[in-house]
């Protein structure tokens, strides 16, 4: 059965940056899942590629429609932001191995709905005052910085990504990404690693 990787961590800790990285290395049979928002859209994003970006009516028309894997709403400063996964054919797991950035809470409703076997973490971890610093550098970019909703993303991080909670969705392995080339190649050597017992194992059969 084909894996869905599903990598997570707190606000700035480089999650687009390795998520690119493993893209791009063709040794990797992994396919790309986009998620799905009703966020603004940031200078330099473009729509399909970091997110599908949508607004409330449509994410609710999903729904209806039992499009919805699993849907996060956050209470920011500039109201009620969701994210969420669809079922709308981009995991087929009969055919490929996949790889998807989600949060924690989205990573255990994907194991509740995928299985346990199936959805693999890969958890990014940096020093909370290196994080803080890259994501000020990050929001100084932006041609309208907003602050106040970093702020509170940085807070709700300490609570949502508690030990306790990690804990309790059996995360055990954190990469840390302070030298990236080096956290990069220790999740490259987790992935291969899988899979290749994946294709011994199956080849027994």
């Amino acid at each position: 059965m084909s894996k869905l990787f599903v990598m997570m961590g707190k606000s700035a800790t480089g999650k687009d940056t390795i998520y690119r990285d493993l893209m791009n290395k063709s040794e990797l049979p992994l396919l790309p899942v986009t998620g799905y928002t009703t966020r603004p859209i940031r200078d330099g994003e473009q729509n399909g590629k970091q997110y599908y970006f949508v607004t409330v009516q449509q994410m609710k028309q999903m729904e209806q429609e039992g499009k919805i894997i699993e849907c996060r709403c956050y209470q920011t400063v500039y109201g009620e932001w969701y994210y969420f996964t669809a079922n709308d054919g981009q995991i087929d797991l009969s055919r490929a191995d996949y790889l998807m950035i989600a949060t924690l809470e989205g990573y255990e409703k994907l194991q509740q709905y995928f299985g346990k076997d199936i959805v693999i973490p890969i958890y990014l971890e940096v020093e909370d005052g290196i994080r803080l610093n890259r994501a000020l550098l990050r929001e100084r970019e932006q041609k309208y910085p907003k602050y106040a909703e970093l702020c509170r993303r940085y807070l709700a991080d300490e609570q949502d990504f508690a030990d306790e909670n990690l804990d309790r969705a059996g995360i055990q392995k954190r990469y840390q990404n302070i030298e990236e080339k080096d956290c990069l190649l220790q999740i490259i050597e987790m992935i291969r690693k899988i899979l290749i017992e994946r294709n011994v194992s199956e080849d027994k059969l």
